[in-house]
């Protein structure tokens, strides 16, 4: 058995390129084999900033000869007149990759056909995998390409050379100009001149380790990680953990070194992530915190270099960051001597979105719809005094020099926060301030104070409805002003808080809001709007655990109250493994397919009544109405689905006593008005026929 490699040499390739291409090579290495009918061992992949690598063992010399046999056109086809072979016939043949002698004639209960049998030799495996090197590197996903040496060769960056290996042997192949050979390049830091002979395919890893290259990025992580226990062993201090950073780390090193490095104490008076922005967000260096949690003047960053230039390297970092955090301590005093009352007037500064005007036009909608929403949760009106704050400074810190700086602009919310306690505002507006944006993303938290609910749901629902409104509905995976995240994280709140208002009604508050201000709406976009929203609520319930069948029952009945929506659903979830239950659903499902083409349908008449059953399931049915309705009123959905499961019994008697589409035409009405009326009662709770039981499953 065989080994291969096959390395690929770059300029370093920016971080977020790496994974997504070794993954690529990897695929296609692995497809090519399966299609080839190539065994193999174990499979070994490398990737650093300046290669990427894979490797295998176990491969054999050749594939395995194939005995082909294939059948071609009739013998009147494919032979002439004389009885040689006509064009078709050995176009067939040469399309077979066969010779004329492999040809006879094979009988079928269709006639006699040509046909062809012989055995093709498999390839040496090495040729496979010369013709696969260049179609693996044409199809490595790269979201940039530059041009260089040839117009015919685009790549993210220069490629400067390519090992390939079959075992101890060179497999020679040409690249746009770039010769394969055995020549691969240690740690750049560690000098350029610095050339590595790889002997064999077996050895490469060992080899290049011996050049400060940690090819496998696993091991590079564990380097790291062991590497943070060891710096700290009082306890005094660690290391925070930082998953994504470390992970964007591994992507920028090829020797991890960690160093110790410092700042001086006195910038420890700027808020933290102004502090931890700087250092991990803008220089990719984790931050320290003590053993009672808080940030210390430390941080720690990940050499490239040698190891033995540590103090200059770590003179240069420390030089970086103190610039960096002077310079944002000078943006810090200065926003905080002009306050944050004195950035809102320059709202009218900043365009929101073209169509929807500016900043300052968005925080006035976002301070109709908190009152608009605090009149509606009955806040009282010292709550709605700090509501009315928080929305009137939200947007404020967007005119801060701190945020002017592209390195701070993530800070949004936090640094009006902090400006908000330097003016001394009441802590909750501030925290309402940092909150509104919340949540950011998925695994983001919920607003904690009601000034941040209320005004992260104003604000989440200005934005979805003016951007709707003015015709930018979001298309499949087009999503450019994250209509989805903002309208998800609108929805979490209110189902997070229970608040019990009327989702459409807040819909039609904010589009005429948006009409008042003169906003040019697009025909149809409020609709549009209220569907994109029931699509989130869709998602909500769906996140909570709940069936995908029950999600649908019960949003028939509308998406307005959330609270609502999330009990009924519960209850339904509860009830539904009860066995009269899917005996309802079953009877339900009758009714509704029985009259599902209907439309129109006025009251059941008593007088055409001919059965018991009949006037039975017609006196129930207002006994029915009456009982969901005092339900429904008072929230009690289990028992609004109890009194459906009760009724179940009327309309089993029904369907077992009486010929629904009878042949008298105003009977057969009669009965479907009835069960029509059936129907309408029961949508109040939920749309039982979209519930799937077993009965549907095994097609039943």
């Amino acid at each position: 058995m065989h080994s291969f490699l096959f390395e690929l040499g770059i300029e370093e390739l920016p971080d977020s390129v790496i994974v997504p291409a070794i993954n690529s090579i990897k695929l296609s290495f692995e497809k090519m084999l399966s299609e080839q009918n190539l065994d193999h061992g174990e499979i070994r992949i490398g990737s650093t900033p300046r290669r990427l690598a894979i490797s295998a063992a176990g491969l054999p010399e050749k594939q395995a000869d194939v005995e082909i046999c294939k059948t071609g056109p009739s013998v009147t086809i494919a032979y002439d007149d004389k009885g040689n072979l006509s064009k078709a016939g050995m176009g067939f043949v040469r399309k077979c990759g066969a010779a004329e002698q492999d040809v006879f004639v094979q009988k079928t209960e269709k006639g006699e056909f040509i046909a062809v049998s012989f055995v093709q030799k498999g390839m040496q495996c090495r040729e496979i995998l010369r013709d696969w090197i260049p179609e693996a590197i044409s199809q490595i996903p790269l979201p940039k390409k530059m041009i260089w040496k040839s117009k015919s060769l685009a790549f993210s960056r220069p490629i400067r050379w390519i090992v390939a290996l079959w075992d101890t042997q060179i497999i020679d192949l040409d690249f746009h100009g770039i010769s394969s050979g055995r020549t691969s390049f240690g740690n750049r830091y560690l000098g350029l001149d610095i050339s590595i002979e790889i002997q064999s395919a077996a050895d490469y890893e060992g080899a290049m380790t011996s050049g400060c290259v940690i090819v496998d990025r696993e091991k590079r992580r564990s380097m790291i990680t062991d590497q943070f226990s060891t710096l700290f062993t009082d306890g005094s201090l660690m290391v925070k953990p930082d998953e994504r950073l470390l992970e964007t780390v591994c992507n920028l090193v090829e020797y991890p070194w960690a160093v110790i490095a410092e700042f001086d104490a006195s910038f420890l008076k700027l808020p933290e992530r102004i502090i931890t922005s700087t250092i991990s967000q803008n220089q990719k260096y984790f931050s320290v915190y003590g053993a009672d949690g808080a940030l210390s003047n430390k941080f720690v960053f990940i050499s490239n270099g040698d190891p033995k230039q540590s103090e200059i390297i770590k003179a240069g970092n420390e030089k970086v960051v103190a610039a960096r955090l002077e310079d944002a301590l000078w943006f810090f005093e200065e926003d905080c001597k002009r306050g944050l009352d004195a950035f809102v007037p320059h709202l009218t500064e900043v365009v929101f979105q073209s169509q929807l005007s500016t900043m300052a036009d968005k925080t006035n909608r976002i301070l109709a719809i908190s009152e608009y929403l605090c009149c509606e949760l009955s806040y009282d009106d010292a709550q709605k005094i700090k509501v009315m704050r928080t929305a009137q400074l939200c947007k404020a810190d967007l005119l801060s020099l701190m945020l002017g700086e592209k390195e701070f602009a993530k800070l949004q919310g936090y640094m009006g926060m902090h400006y908000a306690l330097v003016a001394g505002e009441d802590p909750e507006v501030a925290q309402g301030i940092y909150e509104h944006y919340m949540p950011r993303g998925s695994n983001d938290s919920l607003p904690q104070s009601v000034c941040g609910a209320i005004c992260a749901v104003a604000d989440k629902l200005d934005t979805v409805c003016g951007i709707i409104g003015v015709g930018l509905m979001p298309t499949g995976s087009a999503d450019p002003f994250a209509l989805r995240r903002a309208a998800g994280g609108l929805v979490q709140i209110v189902a997070d808080r229970a608040w019990d208002i009327d989702l459409e009604h807040l819909i039609d508050f904010a589009f005429d809001i948006l009409s008042t201000n003169k906003v040019q709406l697009k025909p149809g976009s409020k609709d549009n709007c209220k569907s994109f929203f029931a699509q989130r609520v869709n998602w909500l319930l769906k996140e909570l655990g709940i069936a995908y069948d029950t999600v649908a029952s019960v949003c028939v009945a509308g998406f307005a109250r959330l609270p609502h929506l999330i009990a009924k659903a519960r209850a339904l979830e509860e009830l539904r493994q009860d066995s009269s239950f899917v005996k309802l659903v079953i009877g339900f499902k009758r009714v509704s397919n029985i009259i599902e083409r209907e439309t129109g349908l006025a009251t059941a008449d008593p007088a055409l009544f001919e059965s018991e059953a009949e006037r039975d399931l017609y006196d129930g049915l207002s006994s029915l109405s009456k009982n969901i309705g005092e339900a429904l009123l008072h929230l009690d959905y289990p028992g609004a689905l109890l009194e459906l499961v009760d009724f179940g019994e009327k309309i089993d008697a029904f369907f077992d006593n009486v010929l629904v589409n009878c042949e008298d035409p105003i009977l057969r009405q009669n009965r479907h008005k009835l069960l029509a009326a059936i129907r309408a009662e029961f949508i109040k709770v939920a749309d039982l026929s979209l519930i799937v039981v077993d009965s549907d499953k095994n097609g039943e």
